[in-house]
């Protein structure tokens, strides 16, 4: 079992019991004490549990992230934009991964139909690409949250080990000097799997998610290649960009040009 999916697995385990002894995760997983410490620092430090003597438990949850249904309605024009944008950056022959951001599903709608390879855990999206005969859709399957539209888990994670692709389109519910944040653990999992598994990693972020953070660390902006948003961040947070070499298109700019 790999480290991200035996973390996945303690953090199911958490939600069913509310507490994990190091005990446990060494008796559960058939692993060492000091990886299980390992893992369960790794968690703390994403945020996704608390440390305790011997182990770990939960923090207090609260669900800040509207429903998909509220989200897609939200912010139409400037996901326009940034979308216009991104979609321009796919070619012919491309392999490319999409989340479940309402964002890049916005970008989804607007693909022409030529031949390339698209892989995604959004249910939304692969219903927009199932339209397109030339575009090969990859589902990645695993347990569906239902109330966002996704696919996370243990099986989703798995699937993703076995693909690797050129471009890696993702939103962000968080972006600030601590790098990219969701409100679930289980989305941070998954898109941090992508992260690993794309050769380039391009957010889609509209202006309200500039120097915001949420419950669960995705990466640091270091592993961020290129941001397309529709309005100029503030000087210091471009600036902050810049320190980590992340690249910066305002498609909003580039459209009134």
């Amino acid at each position: 079992m790999y480290q991200e999916e035996r973390m996945q697995a303690i953090l199911d385990y958490l939600k069913q019991n509310k507490r994990i002894s190091a005990d446990e995760i060494c008796r559960l997983y058939d692993v060492s004490r000091d990886t299980a410490r390992r893992d369960l620092v790794s968690l703390a430090d994403r945020g996704a549990v608390i440390r305790t003597h011997g182990g770990a438990i939960l923090p207090a949850s609260h669900d800040s992230c509207k429903p998909y249904s509220e989200r897609i309605v939200t912010d139409v024009k400037e996901k326009q934009h940034i979308a216009a944008c991104a979609a321009r950056l796919i070619k012919q022959g491309d392999c490319v991964i999409f989340d479940a951001s309402t964002t890049v599903l916005a970008c989804a709608e607007l693909l022409d139909d030529v031949p390339f390879t698209l892989i995604t855990n959004a249910i939304n999206v692969a219903d927009v690409i199932a339209t397109k005969e030339n575009i090969t859709l990859i589902m990645l399957g695993g347990r569906l949250r239902h109330r966002h539209r996704y696919f996370y888990g243990a099986t989703t994670l798995n699937t993703l080990s076995e693909c690797f692709a050129d471009k890696l389109f993702i939103g962000a519910a968080g972006f600030s000097e601590h790098g990219l944040t969701v409100d679930h653990d289980e989305d941070a999992a998954v898109i941090r799997k992508m992260i690993s598994q794309a050769k380039q990693a391009v957010v889609l972020a509209d202006s309200s998610k500039f120097g915001k953070t949420c419950s669960f660390k995705i990466c640091d902006l270091s592993q961020i290649d290129l941001v397309i948003t529709a309005s100029n961040p503030p000087d210091d947070f471009a600036d902050l960009l810049a320190k980590h070499n992340v690249d910066l298109i305002v498609a909003k700019k580039l459209s009134d040009d």
